[in-house]
């Protein structure tokens, strides 16, 4: 890949690339642009233009500027093979997304929430538009869909993907995690995702649909680790009865903010390398560990894979084997109206076998999303701390988001 970028660069053959969003993730990604051979930036966007004249300095190389993401993506005149969606929005990164697809550019979303919440609506547009919309390279889930890839080439069978994560709250507030946004240079909304576990579950079940895996509880198990070592013990496995699942370990500080896959091998032939190589198991079980993933300095891969091989990162192949869903985050009255889906002070979202939750009509926490108005889902009645939250316990405003989920229903039942 590298030889065939800098070839491109020589000839002057580019990679064009689209930006939206640069903030933490965005300035880094243009940043990264800057420096991968073959490519270039063609415009990056932001609704705060200083954002985006950052992002634009950070790039390092001529390029425009604009808050308007959508004029750029309707401008023939501007070169986009591969559009990168990196805001923290569902429906405005949809309408991008659909932007760039209808004028034949591939997308890459270093956005979790609309490719899990709107993900497969995306790509079948795409489909019919020739192009890809691929999961980012380096979240964790895209990190651990091409860890998997490579583990089952070797014959091994994906038992547990697992995910490292350093702090929880599930109650945490706005009003909490304030100090910690600050320090961290996180908008609160965003950080406060990330602290409730919300985004975590996200994630993991974009990753769960590339591979049809589940957890074995609703928000996984998250057991309390010291060092990855101690995940053979943590866990059953026996009792997964050969169903691939998700889930993740908490602490486990030494390694820091990293991915792992636990995979089968019966093989005894085997076990006497895996011993040899010193891979940390307990035989049939082993765990392959990668205690790092560098979002923006891989997402260049997923650019290149996509305008250069028409290939993915990760698609949601499997289909919508889960999803996150709404639990209610402190006893809420009958009026509480839900002001963040993701990353509030009503709810916090936990992923849960599609089928199974939506049977017990429970809401997925993306749904409760509004960015087109100033109404928000409101409870119908009261409803206890950590209840899953029901469709008969919220009343949600015609919107897009509600439109668009039901035009993506259609697609689960093919």
């Amino acid at each position: 890949m590298l030889q065939e970028l800098k070839q491109r660069e020589k000839d002057g053959n580019f990679i064009h690339v689209g930006l939206v969003g640069a903030g933490a993730m965005g300035s880094g990604i243009a940043y990264q642009i800057g420096r991968t051979p073959g490519m270039r930036l063609s415009f990056v966007a932001d609704k705060d233009i200083k954002a985006a004249e950052n992002g634009a300095a950070r790039y390092g190389k001529p390029t425009k500027i604009t808050t308007d993401c959508m004029s750029m993506l309707h401008d023939s005149s501007v070169k986009v093979d591969v559009f990168v969606e990196a805001t923290n929005s569902v429906i405005a990164a949809y309408d991008y997304c659909v932007g760039a697809i209808d004028r034949g550019a591939h997308c890459v979303l270093m956005n979790a929430e609309v490719d899990a919440i709107l993900g497969y609506l995306l790509r079948d547009f795409a489909r019919k538009q020739n192009v890809i919309v691929t999961s980012d390279a380096g979240d964790q889930h895209g990190v651990l869909a091409r860890m998997m890839e490579e583990i089952e080439m070797w014959g091994f069978d994906i038992v547990q993907a697992g995910n490292m994560k350093g702090f929880l709250d599930r109650h945490q507030t706005l009003e909490g995690i304030e100090p910690i946004a600050k320090q961290l240079g996180l908008s609160t909304v965003q950080c406060l995702a990330y602290t409730d576990g919300s985004k975590l579950n996200i994630e993991m079940s974009v990753i769960a649909n590339e591979y049809g895996l589940t957890p074995i509880v609703p928000g996984m198990e998250g057991p309390r680790a010291t060092k990855m070592q101690d995940v053979v013990d943590l866990f059953d496995f026996d009792k997964y009865n050969g169903q691939g699942r998700v889930d993740y370990v908490l602490g486990a500080k030494e390694h820091g903010g990293g991915v792992y896959v636990v995979a089968r091998c019966d093989s005894t032939f085997q076990q006497r390398y895996m011993n040899y190589y010193k891979v940390t198991n307990k035989h049939p079980y082993y765990v392959f560990l990668r205690p790092y993933h560098l979002c923006h300095l891989e997402t260049p891969r997923a650019v290149a894979l996509a305008a250069m091989y028409g290939k993915a990162v990760l698609t949601m192949r499997a289909g919508r084997v889960t999803d996150t869903f709404a639990y209610v985050k402190a006893d809420a009255p009958a009026g509480t109206r839900v002001e963040h889906a993701i990353g509030g002070n009503e709810v916090y979202g936990l992923i849960d076998e599609a089928k199974k939750a939506d049977a017990a009509n429970h809401v997925p926490q993306g749904v409760l999303d509004i960015e087109d108005s100033d109404a928000r889902p409101v409870f119908k009645r009261a409803v206890k701390k950590d209840e899953p939250l029901t469709w008969d316990d919220i009343e949600i405003p015609a919107n897009r988001m509600t439109e668009l989920w039901e035009k993506q229903k259609a697609l689960f039942a093919r």
